[in-house]
């Protein structure tokens, strides 16, 4: 009787380092292969994301006194020009690689706001920027954005926050402007170009 006991005790250790085996072999194939590296795309976190939108467009407003304006071009003479002998003709110079284009700087008319609406359109203001960096990531959405831009436009259509709304309208990818359904009325800025009744000059940056 025992010597069945002790078979059977036998068979079952054996079975079990067999089975152990096959796992430590079958784990080793799988390591063989790594899963790819995300792209630099896939890298980018929400943080990075928000940072870069805080740095775009949380400037404070900057209003300023009078409209820059650009300075008349000077009236220059021409000289005749003196041809330079074939000898003494400089080699070609290889140009320089050309500069990104640097950020510009406009003028907009908008309506200055008091204190309290100041202070509930910053509120909102500041919802609608982080929410376009949650957009930006997949399988999100601009809704937060969209919802907070459009209570600024619809209460205070003249302001500054108002035309920085229209701004990150604009720079929406196209499908989802079809989605949230961006009317012509929320991107067009033609009415902070010039100066009116009640507006003051504001220095933006565009980039």
């Amino acid at each position: 009787m025992n010597t069945i006991w002790l078979k059977i005790a036998g068979a079952a250790v054996v079975a079990f380092l067999i089975v152990i085996a096959i796992g430590i072999f079958t784990s080793n194939g799988n390591n063989e292969s790594e899963p790819p590296e995300p792209s630099e795309e896939a890298q980018k976190t929400i943080y990075d994301l928000a940072r870069e939108n805080r740095e775009k467009y949380l400037a404070k407003p900057e209003q300023v006194e009078t409209p820059i304006e650009e300075p008349d071009s000077e009236i220059q003479t021409t000289e005749p020009v003196q041809e330079i002998p074939e000898e003494q003709t400089a080699p070609p110079q290889i140009q320089p690689t050309p500069e990104p284009p640097k950020p510009t700087e406009v003028i907009i008319y908008a309506k200055p706001l008091g204190e309290i609406e100041k202070i509930e359109a910053e509120r909102l203001y500041n919802v609608a920027v982080p929410g376009r960096s949650i957009g930006r990531l997949p399988m999100t959405g601009f809704k937060l954005m969209v919802d907070n831009c459009r209570q600024i436009i619809r209460r205070w259509p003249q302001s500054y926050y108002a035309y920085q709304c229209k701004r990150l309208f604009a720079e929406m990818p196209e499908r989802y402007k079809t989605i949230y359904k961006i009317t012509e009325e929320e991107l067009d800025t033609s009415s902070f170009e010039k100066p009116k009744a009640g507006t003051a000059p504001y220095k933006v940056t565009i980039e």
